[in-house]
């Protein structure tokens, strides 16, 4: 078997664009093994480097991140690995740092790809050597590429005779996989899907790589973060490139764990290209999906994305200014090529619920990774040029139209520059004036600023797949408006970043003026909002009348009036009678 050793500093061009699928935040897991008296070999697969143990003992000796078994074995020792996804094998990196005397002396891997639900055994006749025999040294990484596999989903490392290593990295190329229905919406840029990192601006402190993994991570150190700039104008970049040519509806940006670090906002760009030969690429040629907007800490945001209607894209380059953290970035949508299929692997494809704050769930299958990678997180994705997504509330995808009004369990949470205090002897938090009441009347009209209250029934299924059609916008041309649940508070931030299964939610649609003086269709949105959650509408922004999802809610409404509310107060217009058959009907995932 023939195989290549590389430097040190040839890593990166060896393994640059290669998927570490061995790791344990993909799901990578230790089957079984031979000893591992001194040290467990669960350590093979963990994402940080072998910090230094030395000093430290326990009851065996002295403690090292790695595996390390038994001295005087007459034969070898081994270790099977369950790879977090199946993929084309390309390299390893066997890693013996710390381990010096006792380090393993050699080793070799082993493969096969497994589609029965029971783990191989280590005497299993259909293991395939990939890796011959390889003489190892003391406190050192060893690179090692080999020509590309087959789609193996299983490997084991055997050390020659005995002894330790620190970790051991597998590489290779993701055999992807896609949901059954070629129609619908899933995650293009997903590790699991067969998306990549190509290229990245800076990553001092954590890997571009880590924005398409699975789940959400458990702290700062397995998302993307660069190092401070001090540099006026500074930006960092990451291009992905999605698994296959497709239409881009939304994003989702992640920035659990970044508190103090996250950015102070984001942009995004998308390309139709076949390779890109260099990371120095020009901003020409790039559209604009998604323009220059404020992020917050800890938290998950929803962006239906612009200018991508009719057009496929293969790239997606994500820009964060100045500098800071992201921890994943999600673009759903749709394949391009209908006729291209998934991998027929149907038993290792394993994905975490983008809820989840643990590393993956290895117990998922591929049925179960199919159906969660449809879509985003209580996110239903668009096809058709009349229907936009119904994305979750958050304070800045709403920035454009209004406020949000909302408490947060995690005070690291807020947006920034929210004040925050204790109140009542300590035993509530303020969260200060976070919607300004404001009017602009014509000096000559008496209005006045008081309470009202809204009582809303759910709104009715219209047509199937819980669609909706928007018939009625409405805009208070003086006044800004505002609307605050009256039902239970509910459990609101009571995860990272507070965004739970709304329950007893209601929806909200917006848009902006447009040049003609009526709601301008690209920029109608549509959110799902809490009970724990309430609006302000910015003055003169066209919005539909409250409606509630599941039941009738009582809302508390702050309003500017003249009187009792005249017509000046409130512009209607119905969508039915503007010209060019202004029509728009949204989506909401029942299922989420």
């Amino acid at each position: 078997m023939a195989f290549e050793q590389i430097p040190l500093d040839k890593y990166s061009e060896a393994f640059l664009n290669a998927t570490e699928l061995s790791s344990v935040a993909l799901g990578g897991k230790v089957i079984s093994v031979s000893d591992e008296f001194f040290a467990e070999a669960f350590h093979l697969i963990l994402v940080e480097a072998p910090p230094s143990l030395k000093g430290q003992f326990g009851p065996k000796g002295a403690l090292y991140s790695g595996w390390e078994t038994r001295r005087h074995n007459p034969d070898y020792d081994w270790c099977i690995l369950k790879l977090g996804t199946a993929g084309t094998i390309v390299g390893f990196d066997i890693d013996t740092t710390n381990f010096n005397g006792n380090e393993a002396p050699h080793a070799l891997v082993e493969a096969l790809l497994n589609s029965s639900s029971e783990d191989p055994l280590v005497s299993d006749s259909r293991w395939s050597e990939i890796l011959p025999i390889v003489d190892l040294g003391p406190s050192a990484r060893h690179l090692f590429r080999v020509p590309e596999s087959l789609s193996i989903n299983y490997v084991k490392l055997k050390m020659y005779p005995d002894g330790g290593i620190a970790r051991f990295r597998v590489y290779g190329n993701v055999t992807p996989i896609f949901p059954a229905d070629v129609t619908e919406s899933f995650d293009l840029a997903h590790v699991f899907a067969g998306g990549r990192v190509e290229f990245v601006s800076d990553q001092h402190f954590g890997v571009g790589g880590n924005l398409i993994l699975p789940g959400r991570g458990v702290n700062m150190g397995d998302g993307w973060e660069t190092k401070r700039s001090r540099q006026k104008g500074h930006k960092d970049w990451v291009i992905i490139k999605l698994c296959l040519p497709g239409y881009l509806e939304v994003a989702e940006i992640d920035t659990a764990h970044f508190m103090g670090n996250f950015p102070e906002s984001i942009e995004l760009h998308a390309l139709h290209d076949t390779i890109l030969s260099t990371k120095d690429l020009p901003l020409e040629g790039w559209t604009e999906i998604l323009p220059r907007t404020k992020v917050g800490p800890h938290r998950r945001h929803y962006f239906q994305l612009e200018n991508v209607e009719g057009k496929k894209y293969t790239h997606v380059k994500v820009t964060i200014h100045p500098d800071g953290g992201l921890k994943r970035v999600r673009l759903v949508g749709k394949r391009a090529d209908k006729s291209v299929q998934g991998a027929a692997v149907t038993d290792n494809h394993g994905m975490s619920s983008v809820n989840d704050t643990k590393p993956v769930d290895e117990a998922n299958n591929g049925a179960e990774a199919v159906k969660r990678m449809s879509s985003t997180d209580k996110v239903s994705a668009a096809t058709s040029a009349t229907t936009i997504p119904i994305l979750p509330l958050t304070a800045e995808a709403f920035a454009p139209f209004g406020k949000v009004i909302q408490a947060y369990a995690d005070h690291n949470a807020a947006p920034r520059g929210t004040k925050i205090t204790s109140a009542n002897q300590g035993t509530a938090s303020k969260f200060h004036k976070l919607g300004l009441i404001s009017s602009c009347y014509p000096s000559e009209a008496v209005a006045t600023t008081g309470l009202s209250v809204f009582r809303c029934s759910p709104l009715s299924h219209n047509g199937v797949n819980g669609e909706w059609e928007v018939k009625v916008l409405e805009r208070h041309p003086f006044t800004t408006q505002a609307f605050i649940p009256m039902g239970p508070a509910g459990s609101f931030g009571k995860n990272m970043d507070g965004l739970e299964d709304p329950g007893d939610g209601y929806l909200v649609v917006v848009a902006k003026n447009g040049p003609d003086d009526k709601p301008d269709r690209k920029t109608l949105r549509a959110f799902s909002a809490s009970a724990a959650q309430g609006i302000m509408y910015d003055t003169a922004i066209w919005h539909q009348p409250m409606v509630v999802f599941d039941k009738t809610m009582d809302f508390t409404c702050v309003e500017t009036q003249i009187g009792n509310g005249e017509k000046a107060d409130c512009e209607i217009i119905n969508l039915d009678e503007l010209e060019g058959k202004f029509k728009v009907k949204m989506r909401r995932d029942l299922e989420t």
